[in-house]
């Protein structure tokens, strides 16, 4: 770890503070650009001077890892983050997402064809004022009419041609994973996780279901890959007097969201967890999560509580 790292972490109370991502070294809390666009991820924030407050903000904190797409908004995401940032710190990693886009109607569609990836890619590259990007994950829509290796071959094409410095996976199950693995390096997995677990309603809704989360996570133990649990506090309902956090929460003086967050923490050293908000006070308060120290017991009480509640 370097120098400037170790001492930004040195209050993390899970270790390990930081996490790599191929060559690439980031604070092991990030920050996920998705809520920065108007309500449905769509159009204009109601106050962007507020976002751009908290993209600067996050970086003073010392968080080091955003993540985003082009289609968030659309391109609102990348043109705020590219607005109140670039020219962009020297350690900071920006994470990309192709494979889906936007629909007239506010819907979400697939976008995984390998011209479709590439329009995405230059897409991000444009709006975020970059050459290269750090990290883009694929995201893996089953059912989109496209084979899963098409769209990765893709991807590895953009790579050899200093589009993408390292690809990364969403959305995938275990098999996916390794038939990746395979052909090329995945330095992270970003898929629906939190202390409920990866399945039920949000993820049959978000079209996020895989097949055993769990399974998933422990691929990316063993290899070291990152692990990044999207929606980490589903959407805010794991905040909202979850009966498997709130007495945990209690004994700890802290909010079930931020226990939520203490959870991913302690639950694997490869976790990452990205975080969204447009408040200033909600993101100093998700960055505070870091410090709180869960033992084994709770951490597996607070899963098989929030598991069987819902």
């Amino acid at each position: 770890m370097s120098d400037d790292l170790s001492q930004k972490n040195h209050d993390f109370a899970t270790s390990p503070a930081t996490i790599r991502l191929g060559d690439l070294e980031v604070t092991r809390l990030g920050y996920g650009a998705m809520r920065l666009p108007g309500k449905d991820v769509w159009g204009e924030p109601e106050d962007p001077v507020q976002a751009r407050a908290v993209l600067r903000r996050a970086i003073e904190l010392g968080i080091n890892f955003i993540d985003t797409a082009w289609f968030y908004g659309p391109h609102v995401a990348n043109r705020l983050i590219a607005e109140a940032l670039h020219p962009y710190p020297k350690d900071l990693v920006i994470a990309t997402k192709l494979g889906g886009r936007r629909t007239p109607d506010k819907g979400w569609a697939p976008f995984a064809r390998p011209e479709e990836l590439r329009q995405g890619c230059e897409d991000d590259l444009r709006t975020l004022r970059l050459e290269r990007c750090d990290v883009t994950h694929l995201r893996y829509i089953p059912g989109s009419g496209v084979p899963f290796r098409e769209s990765l071959d893709a991807m590895i094409e953009l790579q050899k041609e200093g589009k993408i410095r390292h690809i990364a996976l969403s959305n995938v199950g275990t098999a996916e994973l390794l038939d990746a693995l395979e052909r090329t390096p995945i330095v992270a997995v970003q898929n629906l996780y939190n202390v409920a677990g990866g399945l039920g309603p949000l993820a049959d809704a978000t079209h996020a279901a895989v097949e055993s989360p769990e399974a998933v996570l422990a691929a990316c133990e063993a290899r070291g890959i990152a692990y990044l649990p999207f929606f980490p506090l589903a959407t805010g309902d794991l905040g909202k007097g979850h009966p498997a956090l709130d007495a945990t929460a209690a004994r700890h003086g802290a909010t079930p969201a931020q226990l939520a967050l203490a959870w991913l923490l302690a639950r694997s050293p490869v976790m990452l967890p990205i975080p969204g908000t447009r408040s200033l006070a909600h993101l100093e308060e998700n960055w505070a999560a870091r410090t709180i120290a869960l033992t084994r017991d709770e951490v597996a009480a607070m899963a098989r509580e929030a598991r069987a509640n819902g």
